[in-house]
Order: C-alpha cells, then sequence, then structure tokens
C-alpha cells in the first residue's frame, strides 16, 4: 500500500486541517473569508466545539475548531483580545466567527491578536448551520481514523503473510521500513541493536542512522517525531515484560500516527516471533550477516565499514583483517540451528583472543567471518582455528543431514577494510565453487581460482564441450565397465605423474597401474608425458563438477 499521506488529514495527529475543513460544504457555503493564520491552516482539527459564552476556552481541551456568532467575545477591545488569547494559549485549531446580528465585521482588535498569536481567525458571511458544520467535519474525521486504520491493517496482513510464507524478522521490520519510508531498527531492552531495516537520508546504510542517534543516546529521549513501540515479552512470569523494542526514525520523511499504528501492529508480531528460543541470538547474527554480505558486495565501502562495524561490536583498531566464509549449502538440515552455531562458534572463537565479527545468511547457507590479526603471519594458525570451531559448531548446532558432504571453509587474504570486502566476497563465490572438492579443514581462496573460473562457466555450452571432448571416452568406460578409470587418471595427475605415490594411494602394484595408464591413453587417443594433454586433463576433471 502507498505510504503517503493524504494531504486532507493531518500527518502528525488523528484528524483533518483547517484548510480541509473550510473546504467542505458546510463551512464553504458561509463564504470563509481567512483573517489571520493563513500559514497555519495546516493545523489539525481533532474535534467541532460551538459556544457562546466569555469562558468558553475552559471548557476545550486544544485542537477544536471553534463556531461562534460572538456574542461571547465582549464588547470592549480588551475582552476581544482576553477571548483570542486564552483558545489561543488553550491550543484550538482555528476560530470561525459567524457575521451577523453581533459583528457586521469582525474587530480590529480581535483580528490583530489573532494574527500575533498566530491563530486561524475566519469570518463566515453567510449564516450556516452549526450542527450541519459539525457532522460533516466529525464524519470527516472519523474517516480519516479508518483511512489510518486500514493502511495499518494493510501492513499487518503483509506482515504475516510474509511469516507464513516463511519469511521472518527481518521482512517484517523491511515491510515496516519500506511503508515508513524511514529506517526501522530492533533493539534489545537495555538499548542494544539487534537488526536494522530501510535505508537512511540519500541512501545511507541504517547502521550509520542509529551509530549517530540511538548508539551513544539510547537513554535520552529519542529525536522528536520518533516512533517507539515496546515489544512484550512471553511465557511464565513475564507478564507486563519489554523482550525487545521497535523504533522508527524520521530521518527520510515525516512519521504520521498511521506509522505507530502500524508499528504497534508489527510488534505483535514480532512478540510472537521472539518467543521462540534464541531468536534475539539469531537475528542478532543474521544482522551481522548482512554487514558483512553489503561490505563484500560492495554496498558498504571501506571507509563507512569501520564505524559500522564498531555499532556491532567489532573493534579490530589497525590490524590486519582475515575473512573467511564457510558454506553448509545442501548439506543444511531442515529448521537450522543458525544460533546455536553462531554461538558455538563464537565462544570458541572468543579463545583465540583476536577481534571477531561472525554473521550468518541462511538463505545461502553460509557463515561469514572476519578477524582481527595481531600480525599476518599468524594467518594459517588462525585459520585452522576458525575452520575447526566452524566445523565443529556445524556438528553442535546438528545442521547437517546424516551422510551428507562436510562444509566447505574458504580462508581468504588478510589485508585492510578495501581487502576485506574482496576478499569476503573471492572466499563467498569460492566456497560455493569449491562445493564436492576433496574434504580438506580448509581452503586457501588463492589456491582455488581454477575452480572459480570453472564454476563461473558451468553454464556456457563450451565448457560442456570441453569437458566431453577431454574426458568423455573416460566417462562412457566408467558407464559402463570395470574398474573405473577416471579415478585412476585424478590420483595420477594429482601427484603430477609420480607413479610410485599414485599406486600407492590407490593400493595397486605398478603393473596394474601401468596397464590401467596405459588403457586410459588409448581410449584417449594421447600421451599422458605430454604436458599439454595433463593441462588439459586437469582442467576437464575439475570442470566436470560443475557440468551435467
Amino acid at each position: 500500500m502507498d505510504s503517503r499521506t493524504d494531504n486532507r488529514f493531518d500527518t502528525q495527529g488523528a484528524g483533518i486541517t483547517v484548510q480541509r475543513a473550510l473546504e467542505l460544504p458546510g463551512l464553504r457555503s458561509g463564504l470563509p473569508e481567512i483573517l489571520a493564520g493563513a500559514d497555519r491552516l495546516g493545523r489539525t482539527v481533532r474535534w467541532v466545539h460551538a459556544g457562546e459564552v466569555p469562558n468558553i476556552a475552559s471548557l476545550l481541551k486544544g485542537g477544536e475548531l471553534l463556531l461562534t456568532t460572538g456574542y461571547g467575545l465582549g464588547t470592549r477591545p480588551a475582552e476581544q483580545r482576553a477571548f483570542v488569547r486564552t483558545l489561543a494559549e488553550r491550543g484550538i485549531a482555528a476560530l470561525v466567527v459567524e457575521l451577523g446580528p453581533r459583528f457586521s465585521r469582525l474587530p480590529a482588535a480581535l483580528v490583530d491578536t489573532a494574527r500575533a498569536a498566530g491563530l486561524p481567525l475566519v469570518q463566515l458571511h453567510r449564516e450556516v448551520p452549526f450542527v450541519t458544520v459539525t457532522e460533516e467535519i466529525h464524519t470527516e474525521i472519523v474517516n480519516g481514523h479508518y483511512a489510518l486504520l486500514q493502511r495499518a491493517e494493510e501492513v499487518h496482513r503483509r506482515c504475516t503473510e510474509a511469516l507464513l510464507g516463511g519469511g521472518g524478522v527481518p521482512q517484517v521490520l523491511g515491510i515496516l521500513a519500506g511503508f515508513s519510508g524511514n529506517p526501522v531498527f530492533l533493539e534489545t531492552a537495555d538499548g542494544r541493536l539487534l537488526y536494522a531495516a530501510g535505508e537512511g537520508p540519500e541512501g545511507a546504510d541504517p547502521l550509520q542512522v542509529w551509530e549517530g542517534l540511538r548508539g551513544p543516546h539510547k537513554d535520552a529521549p529519542p529525536p522528536a517525531g520518533s516512533v517507539l513501540v515496546d515489544v512484550p515479552g512471553g511465557g511464565p512470569g513475564t507478564a507486563g515484560s519489554v523482550r525487545a523494542r521497535l523504533v522508527l526514525l524520521p530521518v527520510r520523511a515525516p512519521l504520521s500516527p498511521v506509522h505507530r499504528i502500524a508499528a504497534e501492529r508489527a510488534a505483535g508480531i514480532l512478540a510472537v516471533v521472539l518467543m521462540q528460543a534464541r531468536q534475539e541470538e539469531e537475528l542478532a547474527a543474521r544482522g551481522r550477516g548482512d554487514f558483512l554480505t553489503d561490505l563484500a558486495e560492495g554496498r558498504i565501502t571501506a571507509e563507512d565499514a569501520p564505524a559500522q562495524a564498531r555499532v556491532l561490536g567489532f573493534k579490530p583498531g589497525d590490524s590486519p583483517l582475515l575473512p573467511v566464509v564457510m558454506r553448509i549449502g545442501d548439506s543444511l538440515s531442515p529448521g537450522g540451528g543458525w544460533a546455536v552455531l553462531a554461538r558455538a562458534v563464537s565462544e570458541e572463537l572468543a579463545a583465540v583472543g583476536v577481534p571477531v565479527l561472525l554473521g550468518v545468511r541462511p538463505v545461502e547457507g553460509r557463515v561469514l567471518v572476519l578477524l582481527g590479526l595481531r600480525a599476518e603471519s599468524e594467518r594459517p594458525a588462525v585459520a585452522d582455528r576458525v575452520a575447526a570451531a566452524l566445523r565443529a559448531g556445524v556438528e553442535r548446532a546438528g545442521m547437517r543431514r546424516p551422510g551428507s558432504p562436510p562444509p566447505v571453509v574458504v580462508v581468504g587474504v588478510a589485508g585492510g577494510w578495501a581487502a576485506a570486502s574482496a576478499g569476503l566476497r573471492h572466499a563467498a563465490e569460492t566456497a560455493t565453487a569449491a562445493q564436492g572438492l576433496t574434504d580438506r579443514p580448509w581452503y586457501d581462496a588463492r589456491r582455488l581460482d581454477i575452480d572459480l573460473l570453472l564454476w563461473r562457466l558451468r553454464d556456457h555450452p563450451d565448457l560442456a564441450a570441453f569437458v566431453d571432448r577431454a574426458i568423455g571416452p573416460l566417462r562412457d568406460h566408467d558407464n559402463r565397465s570395470k574398474p573405473a578409470l577416471l579415478p585412476t587418471l585424478q590420483t595420477y595427475l594429482a601427484h603430477a605423474g609420480r607413479k610410485a605415490e599414485t599406486a600407492r594411494e590407490l593400493h595397486l602394484n605398478r603393473q596394474t597401474l601401468y596397464n590401467r595408464l596405459a588403457r586410459i591413453g588409448e581410449l584417449l587417443g594421447t600421451d599422458l608425458d605430454d604436458p599439454q594433454t595433463v593441462l588439459a586433463l586437469s582442467l576437464a576433471l575439475r570442470a566436470r563438477r560443475h557440468v551435467p
């Protein structure tokens, strides 16, 4: 639904504007003339009152449009000035005076005081039924309330559909951010950021907005016009407790009552979602995963990244940054256990003694990690610890199906924030390309560039044709005959043609290996001692994982 506010209605209160009231048939038929406050016609009219007593201001609460024929205004200028000043102090929306037996034109004292007080003053040149005016404006106000409720209900419906469709808290916050046109934040009850959605001014990352307006000032009142809604807790003994807090900051556009109503509706949905165990932990891990993914994909610059990382608790200083990506992929068990995984890995890495930022991306089946090294020479040792912690975390979280392949861990190159951005992107792609390789505790991203290149060409028909030309006869042989020869060729090439090492790994005697190699050369019509042939066969064996 369009989140733009109808200008007939007030954008900051539940009512209509003075301008809209003057456009309705009842007041329009009285030929209204604006004598003061023409620049204040956007004021909210929350109710209409008609009266003729001098002390009528004491009966009002503010926001009313007052209708009168002027009998309560007094006859002396001092009385008239006092009458207008008390109405202005009470905060009414506008004063509308019908000309007739009491006044043929409004006194100068009345008009001058209204102008000085900034109070909209309108005189009607024709008699109008006040009851008709009251009914029309009240109907319009009620219709405005109903329109607000309809728009908020639409947001509630979309959030519910997102959850039923498999979405979660990020989707709910994204819908609310899109509706309000402002960034939306979910905080813990003590003000720690759990998740951010939407954009700041000029497309700025919401983490920048939160750090500037909320992070250091969470105990202070929020900026004027903000919306804060508590997300209630749940479970025994938690009645009335606050589990989290929704925060909408008006940094791109003003927030109106409909945005508060929508936030209250969304808070009810979030309360149900967060009642599930460890939801806050998983949400925080997802938020860190979104940051690391945005950094990898260039949506966060190297200049802005350090400040946003500090919001998430990562303060590596000037240390070299080491990017690591683990991909679980198709081995992911239904239901997941991302919160358990994030906690298990974080606890293990805390013992490494270096700053760590760990995030998850359930949709891609990825865990992204950024570590601050004391020195680049620590890279191999830290990589060993990180890889072991990641793989152990998967097992602890029960996220692998029985018999499924182990996750792939890829370690990038250490460097500054710019290198971290490129390194995370490279490692993430390489982790996908490395699926199906011989299992290792971790892979160095730099040593898999050929596999990454072949993976990027996986949909190109020339790659499939190349594989078919290079090893097609062996593949056909293995489909109909024993022993299979492709594993022999692969092991032989992995050992750079050293026959003794190949025979030992395959548990073959030397003559059997020689016979198999001869048969391979015969089927392929090539010489296995030719360097160009060896290169082509090596590439084809790597590429066959990516083609049908």
